[in-house]
C-alpha cells in the first residue's frame, strides 16, 4: 500500500513537467548548401540541435518546453527566424525569413521582417563603402543609425500595444525594456498577461539591466556615493563648479554628452523633454561635453536646443569628467539627490521619464 501511495505521489509530481513538454517539427529551406544549421533555445541562447543543409533543405525534430522561444539560424549568419513551440509545425525559408506555422507565429515572422529590413539596408550600404567614405560621412550614417533604431523600438511599442494577448511581445522584450525602462516589468507582471509568466520577460528585462547598469562595475559602484565636484568653463569662458546646482530641494543629472556623438545628440530631445517636465519641481541639467572643438561645441548645444548649463575642458576622451566617473563611452549620466549623493545612472530614453516620474510625481 505505501509502495502503491508512493509510486502515485512521484507519477503525480512528473505529470506537470511532462505536460509542459511540447513535440516540434521544423522544416527548412536554404540556398546554403553544406552549411550548418542550428535550433537555438532564446532562453538559454544555446544550440538544441544541429544539422546540415542538404539538396536546399534541412529538418527538426523533437521536444521542448511549451511556448519555448526557439528560433532557426544559419552558421556565420546573425539573422534567424524566431518562433513559439506552440505544438504547430514550422517551414521556415532562411533565404527570405519567411514562415509558415501557427496564425501566431506567422505574424512574428512578419514584424521580424519589417524590424530587420532597415538594418539589412543599411549594412549592404555601408558594407559597399570605403573607410574613408564613411569617414568623410560620418554624420550623415550616424543619423541614419539613429532613425533607424528610433524605428525599432517604435515597432517593439507597437507589438506590445497591439498583441499584449499573444506572447508575440516576448520576441521584442528586449527593445522595450530598453526604451521604456527595466521597471516596465513590474507593470507587465501585475497586468497578468499572457506573456507575464514567461521565462524569457524575467531573462530580457535582466539582460537590459546588465546592459544599462551592470552589477559591480566600476560605474555603477558610484550610485550610494557622495559625488565628486569638477569644475569647467561653459562657452563664455566662465568657471562653473557642479556644486553651484547641487543644493536641499535639488536633482542634478549631470549629463556626459558631445556635438560629434549621434547616440548622445539622439537621446537629446528627451533630455530636453524631461527638462521641460520637471525643472518647475527641482530637476536641473548641467552638461559636460568631450568635445575638443568650441565651435562644434557651441553649434550643437543651440541646435539641439539645450537651455541648462554647458561645461567642457575641450579635451576630447581626456576630458577630466572620464577618470573621476570611469567613463569609456557616451552617452551616459549620473543622477544627484539633494544630499549630493549618487542616486541613478545611464538613465536613457523612458527610463528617465520614470525616474524622474518617480520622484517628482506626473
Amino acid at each position: 500500500m505505501k509502495q502503491t501511495i508512493l509510486m502515485t505521489a512521484l507519477l503525480a509530481a512528473s505529470l506537470p513537467s511532462l505536460a509542459q513538454q511540447v513535440r516540434y517539427t521544423v522544416s527548412g529551406t536554404s540556398t546554403d548548401n553544406d552549411k550548418k544549421v542550428y535550433l537555438i533555445d532564446r532562453l538559454t541562447d544555446k544550440a538544441v540541435d544541429s544539422t546540415v543543409v542538404t539538396d536546399g533543405k534541412f529538418a527538426f525534430s523533437g521536444s521542448a518546453q511549451k511556448d519555448a522561444l526557439m528560433a532557426v539560424r544559419m552558421e556565420r549568419k546573425k539573422w534567424s527566424n524566431a518562433f513559439f513551440n506552440d505544438g504547430t509545425p514550422v517551414a521556415v525559408n532562411m533565404n527570405d525569413s519567411t514562415l509558415k506555422g501557427s496564425p501566431q507565429n506567422e505574424r512574428m515572422a512578419k514584424y521580424d521582417i519589417e524590424l530587420d529590413r532597415p538594418t539589412r539596408t543599411f549594412l549592404e550600404k555601408t558594407s559597399k563603402m570605403s573607410e574613408a567614405e564613411m569617414i568623410e560621412h560620418r554624420e550623415e550614417l550616424m543619423d541614419e543609425y539613429n532613425k533607424l533604431l528610433d524605428g525599432q523600438l517604435a515597432l517593439a511599442n507597437k507589438v506590445f500595444a497591439e498583441e499584449r494577448q499573444t506572447l508575440i511581445p516576448l520576441n521584442y522584450a528586449e527593445l522595450y525594456f530598453f526604451d521604456n525602462g527595466v521597471g516596465a516589468y513590474d507593470k507587465l507582471v501585475e497586468e497578468q498577461l499572457p506573456l507575464s509568466s514567461h521565462p524569457y520577460l524575467k531573462k530580457a528585462r535582466d539582460e537590459v539591466a546588465a546592459m544599462l547598469q551592470p552589477k559591480n562595475s566600476p560605474k555603477t559602484a558610484f550610485i550610494g556615493q557622495q559625488f565628486t565636484d569638477l569644475e569647467m568653463a561653459d562657452p563664455d569662458g566662465k568657471m562653473h563648479k557642479i556644486s553651484e546646482l547641487v543644493v536641499p530641494g535639488k536633482w542634478v543629472l549631470v549629463d556626459f554628452w558631445a556635438s560629434w556623438c549621434g547616440p548622445c545628440r539622439a537621446e537629446m530631445p528627451n533630455v530636453v523633454e524631461a527638462y521641460n517636465k520637471f525643472h518647475a519641481k527641482g530637476f536641473e541639467v548641467v552638461g559636460i561635453s568631450f568635445d575638443q572643438k568650441r565651435e562644434a561645441w557651441v553649434n550643437a548645444i543651440a541646435q539641439l536646443q539645450m537651455p541648462w548649463l554647458q561645461l567642457s575642458d575641450l579635451k576630447g576622451w581626456q576630458c577630466a569628467a572620464a577618470p573621476v566617473y570611469k567613463i569609456d563611452a557616451i552617452p551616459d549620466n549620473i543622477l544627484i539627490d539633494p544630499q549630493g549623493k549618487i542616486a541613478d545612472r545611464a538613465l536613457r530614453g523612458k527610463a528617465l521619464q520614470h525616474r524622474l516620474q518617480s520622484i517628482f510625481g506626473e
